[in-house]
């Protein structure tokens, strides 16, 4: 046995590279990167040191980067989080300072904060990752060399950047100095050229009057700098920047600031919107307000809508994405950063095009809340890299073949468990590798510690620029070196190809209900114009309720409500004539079934609020009656009967008789409002077809179908506004057993009703 194992030991061939921390050639050479030679171990060390050496030294000054992506993810790994005050003391990091021929392909789908105001009066994409994404990317080498400054001077000068764009205001100034004045801020501390560049950026907010209405509104001047740098390239009465305008704005800027010619890019020049459809059927509209919903169900695909209009792409996007030789898609949301990006049409297909570059998947470090934290296939169960994968496979055209072959992330098996315990309290969880099943699919994956030590210390976690730049460099130089550890690479690639060979459908088919129909005749109704851009339905829902009769002040926050939840069409104000409060000690409405304290009456056509809601409880008061009102004046008579069975009361027979088709003012068809009916558990008559009825047992209680209609049109825009809704809907999480057929049918009602609002009532 002794001999055997001495055997053994004298036939196996021993490298330095052995005693290296990772599970490959990859991960051995980005260790050595990061950290050196192990210590203690003076013999092998040296051919390592030697190595260490090598890879420190190549020269990739014209090794040409592009990175998809946007927001802090994007921005943290290119110069640093450029919205964090510790962004001033050390600007200059990360993969700008490695890669100095570096351009990054930012997301435009960003529609909150200071940017959605801007998308409230300018006809523009969403540019708040671009200011982000900007500042990040200054190089001190540029900025030197323009300016003619020291190592200093540079440092100061970004810091004086810093803030400027960040700074925001709430209040319009009045002029440029009031606006330096209350932001305590300082352009002398500015190169005398830059100064005067910004000077005439911020004149020319004050005095061109297409920016009139957006310096109303509280914004943040990095994303009005930008605005500014645009608009100022031309003069014509055209609202719509042209493809010429938005280039020449961001060459002023990249000059400006010391980035790259054409360093940082939109994907696209287009407004546009994003849609998140999940397995409930449920589509909600707009990156801000997906980033907050928690609906409790995978997102089962991404959609971007370009509103009709043909995506305008900078030529030298694709010119930037053709000539890399490193092409990395940016840690960040999935749905709202990465695959926004890639449904812009041309951009998938250039990136696979480039078979020669080398292509890395930076991997997030946590489950995003409402997004990564349940998986398609086994929602309970924890998120894996595999899935992450999986996930753009099903919402890119074409999947996720020939886009990247390298997964980067950062290895949990250096970080302290009692770090993750703390995150998890916080409800936190890490993403997972299944480094096998990774493999197994084709790509490889890549650990390494590319986290901020000093942040570590103080028990945080993120990544660190210049640890993931260096990890990058460390794969370059071991480019080409996986593909022979593939194992089912090929097969798999192929079956991908298969599987992901999809297009994506304009409206997504729902699972209908035997015997009921309630699609509309093609073409009758829609959400808005075609090719109505985020400004134009704003405008339009102002206009639809200055010819309401409705107080001024509630009028604004109305017109807040309907602009933050973009699934609802303007149109849907059409069967109002306007908002009515109501005292208490005249609240008509019996509160012995329901504690909602507003409906629509179809008499008057007001929508009626009880005054004494809270604040906090206005928006799905309002939501509520503006659903009721789609119903318009449907009914002639409702009234509730008992139910005899002999002599005894068993029951209440709940009867509805609707308006003659020809004398309704209603959203709805005939054949749409009654199948909405017959969702709702109404029988119709089969002696009157005008009537409809439902049986109530005994003293128990339901919810007639006009409030019904309106809790559930406020649980489909935001399903925490109606918890009564939720509760039925949650159904559709249990399992289903065959052991009772009245669950199959409940949860085909169930989810017939989502697929009747999402089709019929909002358009979807």
């Amino acid at each position: 046995m002794i001999n055997d194992c001495l055997q053994k030991l004298a036939s196996t061939s021993f490298t330095p590279l052995d005693i290296v921390q990772g599970r490959n050639l990859t991960e051995k050479l980005v260790e050595l990167a990061l950290h050196g030679p192990p210590e203690g171990m003076p013999m092998p060390a040296a051919p390592l040191k030697e190595l260490t050496g090598a890879i420190h030294r190549q020269d990739v000054s014209g090794v040409r980067v592009v990175v998809f992506g946007g927001g802090t993810g994007m921005s943290t790994i290119i110069g640093g989080d450029s919205r964090s005050p510790a962004w001033t003391a050390n600007p200059f990091q990360g993969l700008k300072s490695i890669f100095p021929q570096i351009r990054a392909v930012v997301c435009v789908s960003d529609d909150g904060g200071s940017t959605g105001e801007l998308l409230k009066h300018l006809p523009l994409f969403g540019i708040g990752d671009l200011r982000h994404v900007l500042l990040a990317a200054i190089q001190e080498s540029l900025l030197r060399k323009r300016y003619n400054l020291d190592s200093q001077q540079a440092l100061e000068t970004a810091a004086a950047l810093f803030t400027l764009f960040n700074y925001r205001y709430e209040e319009k100034p009045l002029s440029v100095n009031e606006l330096l004045r209350r932001g305590g801020l300082e352009l002398n501390a500015l190169p005398a050229a830059m100064a005067d560049g910004i000077l005439y950026l911020l004149r020319n907010l004050f005095s061109d009057s297409r920016l009139s209405r957006a310096l109303s509104a509280p914004n943040c001047l990095g994303n009005l700098l930008i605005v500014s740098a645009i608009y100022s390239g031309y003069r014509d009465d055209n609202p719509r920047p042209s493809v010429s305008a938005v280039r020449n704005g961001l060459l002023l800027l990249t000059d400006m600031l010391g980035v790259v010619e054409d360093g940082v890019m939109p994907c696209t020049l287009n407004p546009s919107s994003l849609k998140i459809h999940y397995t409930n059927g449920v589509m909600t509209t707009g990156e801000y307000k997906s980033g907050l919903s928690r609906r409790g169900y995978p997102v089962e695909r991404v959609f971007v809508d370009f509103l009709g209009l043909k995506p305008q792409i900078l030529p030298q996007v694709f010119t930037a994405v053709r000539e890399a030789d490193i092409i990395i898609f940016a840690p960040g949301s999935l749905y709202t950063s990465i695959v926004p990006v890639m449904q812009v049409p041309g951009l998938a297909e250039a990136v696979r095009a480039n078979e020669g570059a080398m292509k890395v998947l930076a991997a997030n470090i946590w489950v995003q809340a409402g997004e990564t934290d349940l998986t398609m296939d086994e929602p309970k169960r924890r998120f894996y890299v595999s899935d992450l994968i999986k996930a753009y496979n099903r919402n890119i055209v074409g999947g996720v073949h020939g886009l990247f072959q390298q997964v980067l992330l950062l290895g949990l098996q250096d970080i302290p468990g009692s770090i993750l315990q703390n995150y998890a309290v916080e409800g936190k969880v890490p993403i997972y590798l299944d480094r096998g099943l990774v493999w197994k699919m084709g790509f490889e994956p890549v650990e390494a510690c590319i986290y901020a030590a000093d942040e570590l210390a103080e028990r945080r976690l993120k990544h660190e620029p210049a640890a993931l730049a260096l990890a990058i460099k460390a794969m370059w130089a071991a480019r080409g070196q996986f593909a022979a550890e593939l194992t089912d690479s090929k097969q798999w690639a192929a079956e991908v190809k298969t599987e992901a060979d999809l297009r994506l459908p304009a409206a997504l088919p729902g699972p209908p209900m035997a015997g009921i129909s309630w699609f509309a005749e093609p073409g009758c109704r829609t959400a808005g114009p075609e090719g109505e851009i985020a400004c134009e339905r704003y405008a339009r829902i102002n206009r639809r309720l200055t010819a309401l009769d409705i107080e001024d002040e509630d009028r604004g926050r109305i017109a807040e409500i309907i602009w933050h939840h973009a699934d609802i069409p303007a149109a849907h104000l059409d069967y109002t004539r306007g908002l009515r409060f109501i005292e208490r000690r005249n609240w008509p409405r019996s509160q012995v079934w329901d504690k909602v304290y507003s409906f629509y009456n179809p008499e008057d056509g007001f929508l009626n609020i009880r005054r004494d809601i809270g604040p906090e409880n206005f928006e799905v008061a309002f939501l509520v009656a503006l659903g009721q009102s789609l119903l318009g004046n449907y009914a002639a008579h409702k009234d509730v009967e008992p139910l005899l069975v002999g002599r005894e009361i068993v029951g209440k027979l709940f009867r509805l008789e609707l308006r003659p088709a020809a004398q309704r003012l209603s959203w709805f068809s005939d054949l749409e409002l009654r199948s909405y009916l017959k969702l709702s558990r109404l029988l119709p008559s089969a002696v009157n077809p005008l009537v409809f009825t439902r049986a109530v047992n005994g003293e128990e209680g339901f919810t007639p179908p006009g409030l019904l209609f309106g809790l559930t049109y406020a649980w489909y825009i935001d399903n925490r506004f109606a918890d009564h809704i939720e509760y039925k809907m949650a159904i559709a999480r249990a399992e289903v057993s065959d052991l009772v057929p009245e669950q199959v049918k409940t949860l085909a009602r169930r989810r017939a009703i989502i697929d009747f609002f999402r089709e019929v009532v909002f358009c979807q």
